[in-house]
């Protein structure tokens, strides 16, 4: 038996591959949409992909199961569990549908779907026996049922895809799943769908794999014997759900495009097409984050193609029913447009290089911590925190208003218009990325602080908790 992990860093996102050496066959599990690593790691491995499964229906990420099939020609494993509303649309003669308890053989390696709802109704986790050197399964790809360290978040649907009363049912279930793993053996592995950094749970783990019984003896999931407290400690606390988790629901369930169907972009070179682009269809300039606090097109949204969270930051604005275009050099266009559509920005008619910037004077002012601290002192500034939940209840500014990235969309009313508004963040990023929508949108005095509030702390500058 071979295994082999892959992981996307931008996406906190795992998949893996099991082969059976001994008749050349493998298995993908939970396929990204950039399919090349798998077909290199199989051809490395003198494998044929002849299996291709995914856990459940993923909001964070197009999956690459259809893709991967339609390539190689393997056959796909799909859950038809969890009711109508979760099957997959795109099923087909090449597909196996599977319950509770069903297998199917990898060469010698025998998985067994597990139906584990909870995080999502139709999850499954996948419990992996070699059965030429054993007859007992030597672990579980628990997708996002289980992960390092915690569980997967019930809450998705209610709150990515609207589905209003199912974050307590989808609580209770993780309870019971639990209960199931419970009665497991200790030794059995455990691979995880995701990692630190995923907005699919709350306080993952950052290695990679994990046993059953660390999990039994660590993870807090497991340290409930009452349903009710259970249920509250889950629910409680989770972070906030990117905006464009709803659209990749729609988008997995309905079966994503191929990308050998999408069209290139155009590479436009005329200044005055940019100017009226930019005023019907949001463009995201990737170009560093400092070049574009120096000059930038007024009403762009900077994006830097070097932030480690590229995609999340696309997906909390981007307009999945208007066509998006871009800012970028010729060199990182490629990699830029892997991970947009890595999130199903597919209409992105064309970008434009860097240098149709040169003629405008577009700025963002960034501010140091002793001046904001000066000025909101003295009354003369707003200071408007855009971290997530967790991080604003461990530490924050003394008088921040807190409105996380993902939400100032919803909350532009409370911003005012009569003095400059201070952006913070972490460290400097996340707040230019505000500050240029904020600007989009009309807001003309905004002020980015230089450093976040780690360069605030640095300075000595009081903070507080929650």
């Amino acid at each position: 038996m071979l295994l082999k992990y892959f992981y996307d860093q931008f996406l906190a996102q795992a998949s893996y591959m099991v082969g059976c050496a001994e008749t050349g066959e493998a298995l993908i599990i939970d396929p990204a949409r950039d399919i090349t690593p798998y077909l290199e790691a199989a051809r490395a491995e003198k494998l044929r992909i002849a299996h291709i499964t995914e856990t459940h229906i993923h909001a964070d990420f197009v999956s690459g199961a259809r893709e991967l099939a339609a390539a190689t020609g393997g056959k796909l494993y799909l859950s038809d569990m969890g009711g109508a509303d979760w099957k997959y649309a795109f099923a087909d003669s090449n597909t196996v549908l599977l319950h509770d308890g069903d297998s199917w053989m990898v060469g010698n390696i025998r998985v067994e779907a597990l139906h584990t709802p909870g995080h999502t109704p139709e999850h499954l986790s996948f419990q992996i026996t070699d059965t030429r050197t054993a007859d007992q399964p030597i672990g579980l790809f628990t997708g996002d049922c289980l992960f390092v360290g915690t569980v997967g978040r019930p809450d998705l649907l209610e709150e990515a895809a609207g589905m209003i009363g199912t974050k307590e049912e989808g609580a209770r279930g993780q309870f019971q799943n639990i209960q199931r793993l419970k009665d497991m053996p200790d030794y059995l592995q455990i691979w995880p769908g995701h990692g630190a950094g995923s907005a699919c749970g709350k306080g993952l783990g950052s290695i990679p794999s994990s046993t059953l019984g660390y999990e039994k003896r660590f993870n807090p999931a497991f340290q409930f014997s009452d349903e009710p407290a259970f249920v509250e400690w889950l629910l409680a606390d989770q972070p906030e759900a990117p905006r464009y988790f709803g659209e990749m629901k729609r988008i997995n369930r309905e079966g994503p495009p191929l990308l050998s169907e999408l069209p290139a972009p155009m590479h436009i070179h005329n200044p005055e097409a940019l100017r009226k682009i930019v005023q019907m269809f949001l463009v995201f300039d990737t170009r560093p984050q400092d070049v574009f606090a120096n000059r930038h097109v007024p009403g762009t949204i900077s994006v830097p193609a070097e932030s480690d969270r590229f995609n999340t930051h696309i997906g909390w604005y981007v307009d999945y029913d208007l066509p998006t275009y871009v800012i970028a050099e010729e060199g990182q266009l490629p990699q830029i447009l892997k991970l947009m559509r890595a999130i199903g920005v597919d209409d992105i008619p064309g970008y434009f290089s860097p240098e149709v910037v040169a003629d405008y004077k577009g700025a963002i002012k960034t501010i140091t911590p002793e001046k904001a601290s000066q000025m909101l002192a003295e009354g003369k500034a707003y200071l408007l925190d855009v971290r997530g939940e967790d991080e604003y209840r461990s530490n924050h500014i003394p008088g921040a208003h807190h409105i996380p990235m993902g939400a100032v969309f919803k909350n532009l009313d409370q911003f005012p218009r009569s003095k400059p508004i201070i952006v913070q963040c972490g460290g400097g990023l996340r707040s230019q990325v505000v500050g240029s929508l904020l600007k989009r949108v009309g807001f003309t005095n905004i002020r980015n602080l230089s450093g976040g509030i780690e360069a605030w702390q640095r300075a000595g500058l009081p903070t507080e908790q929650n």
